[in-house]
């Protein structure tokens, strides 16, 4: 079993930028296929699944059936970007901060998913000194979720996790994809390495 990561039409490949996804491509444990090439044996030969900001939700949508038969057989998922259709019954439409203050945009850890384990979140408020890149609301948390990573005096849930009743996890980040963000290129490279860990089992929540 691999890891699909789905790929925008019109994004270059993360392999060229990001050596993790690079390493794991080169292991087999990753499968980049772009989204005109997708089908759903490509959900019932992978164990994890990534998809990026970039994706197109609406295309998505044709394969609800597959995802959650995915996620029936224990698959875990890393969301990232705004849930504007949301391909499951229990996920919710994306809910952005109301003028926010650079205040609101200080991340406090409130549980340790071994993803974000260790690492201070306030190295990945700012990118070149710009808050805000992070994200700027959450995906609503279904009933069950855990809030990981949370926004400001609000305690906005940017990053939470769920542990599906009928099977799988999915892990949802409300912004750009979350190794990407920050300035220190050791930090984005451990985030990336974990986050291919969690995907294919070699990490536990």
């Amino acid at each position: 079993m691999t890891i699909l990561l789905i790929q925008s039409h019109y994004q270059d490949p993360f392999t060229l930028s990001a050596p993790a996804f690079a390493e794991a491509t080169a292991q087999g444990k990753l499968m980049t296929v772009r989204e005109t090439e997708l089908a759903e044996a490509h959900f019932a030969a992978a164990s994890g699944l990534i998809t990026t900001i970039h994706l197109d939700q609406i295309g998505f949508l044709k394969y609800a059936s597959a995802v959650a038969s995915f996620l029936d057989r224990g698959g875990r998922w890393i969301f990232n970007g705004h849930m504007l259709r949301p391909i499951l019954p229990e996920l919710g439409v994306y809910i952005p901060m109301p003028q926010p203050k650079r205040s609101d945009f200080a991340q406090i850890r409130r549980f340790d998913h071994p993803v974000f384990a260790g690492i201070d979140q306030r190295m990945l408020e700012t990118n070149r000194g710009v808050a805000g890149f992070y994200g700027r609301g959450h995906n609503p948390m279904p009933s069950g979720a855990v809030a990981i990573n949370t926004l400001g005096p609000a305690a906005v849930p940017i990053d939470w996790i769920w542990a599906r009743p009928a099977g799988g996890e999915v892990l949802s980040h409300a912004g750009n994809e979350f190794w990407g963000c920050g300035d220190d290129p050791d930090i984005q490279k451990q985030l990336a390495g974990r986050a291919i860990a969690w995907l294919a089992g070699e990490l536990n929540r």
